[in-house]
Parts: C-alpha cells; structure tokens; sequence
C-alpha cells in the first residue's frame, strides 16, 4: 500500500509514523518526505500490513497529521525505469528509441518509464551510473556518449553487481567491455533496452549479454 501523510511539523513525527507501522507488521518499501518546515509531506509505500483501515487510524491519531490520501504505490504509476546519461546529443538519440519501445510496452500492459541526464566529465558521469543503483525502481542504465573508462567503468562494474543491467554505445574507452550489451546506434540502444527489461518481450539480454551490435 501507498499513503500520503499531510499535516504540521515537529521533531519525532518520523518516529512516530514508523512506530504505527510497527505496530500494524508493516516494512517500510519507500520514504519520501515531500514537504517539511511548518508543514508536511510524507509519502510512504509499506507492505505486510495486517489491517489498513486501522493503520490509516493509527496514523491520524497522531497529533500533526491532518489528513490522509491511500495512493497507487510508484510501480503501479511509473513501473521500470531506465536512466540515460551522458551527452546530449546521443542521450537524445537513445531516448527516441527508448520511449518509443517503451509506448509499444505499455499499450499492452507495461509500465516502463525513460529518464534522461545529459552530463559530461568523469567524475560527473561515474556519480550518475553509481546513483542509478539507489534510485527506486531502476533496473537499466544506458551509457551514451563518445568516450567513457576509469572512474565509469569502475561504476558500471559496482551497479552490475548489485542487479542493474548496463546498455552502452560503442564508444572509446574502458566502459563498453564492462558492460552487458554494446549497441552502436543509439536509437537502437534505447530499443534493446527496453526490450530487455520489458516482461512483454521475448528478448532475452541472457543470450546476448558481451555482445556488439
């Protein structure tokens, strides 16, 4: 389940939703505070609650909370994700290939969502694959750009170890060999990227993975 908390501000609100929680068996999915000051915000996604209704109770108990939303949880809304990053120009040609597949996808049932940064600079570029990793929902990040090694590759190495699939343009540098699939043509790029991730593909990344194309 996903609810929106909104209402005042105080020291100890956190500790007193997440004791509500506790109390109801619930495990906390995601946070996020949208608003704090003298207001708040808080987002919540949980699962193993014994009994919403009385969680929902339990939190409008709570002296600051105003009201509550129940909500469709982030991967009902926006499903998958898949992060582009590197240069603008080959970012925008990844994104075309990507969003189209991902409209393909998602008329037939998917949920796949396309985000994009346009970023240059090593130690810019290695901060942006290794965040991939902490961001809810993602699973492919597609390396496009001219030129990617060192710190990057280090990176890409970190977040393939952690379950993140690796799509990379055949560029200069280190990065490619470490990745799981090599696509020259960014449009192309972005089509095989979804497909990889889409449960209503036959593509299968395990039959291709080391692969150029």
């Amino acid at each position: 389940m996903a609810v929106l908390l909104e209402g005042g501000d105080r020291k100890g609100l956190l500790h007193d939703m997440t004791a509500a929680i506790l109390r109801h068996g619930g495990d906390i999915v995601l946070v996020e505070i949208i608003e704090r000051g003298t207001r708040s915000v808080v987002y919540w996604e949980l699962d193993g609650i014994d009994d919403p209704e009385g969680l929902m109770e339990s939190f409008l108990e709570i002296d600051v909370v105003e009201s509550l939303q129940r909500l469709p949880t982030m991967y009902q809304v926006w499903g998958k994700r898949i992060i582009v990053v590197g240069a603008g120009a080959q970012v925008g040609q990844v994104a075309i290939g990507a969003i189209g597949e991902a409209d393909r996808h998602n008329i037939r049932g998917e949920k796949i969502s396309v985000d994009t940064i346009p970023i240059v600079g090593e130690a810019d570029l290695a901060s942006a694959v290794r965040a991939v990793a902490r961001l809810p929902r993602a699973v492919a990040v597609v390396l496009a750009g001219s030129l990617m090694g060192g710190e990057v590759t280090k990176a890409v190495d970190e977040i393939r170890a952690r379950g993140i699939l690796v799509v990379s343009l055949n560029m200069a540098g280190s990065a490619p060999e470490h990745a799981d699939l090599v696509v020259t043509d960014p449009v192309q790029a972005g089509v095989m990227a979804v497909m990889a991730i889409a449960s209503t593909a036959s593509f299968d990344i395990a039959r291709v993975r080391g692969h150029h194309f």
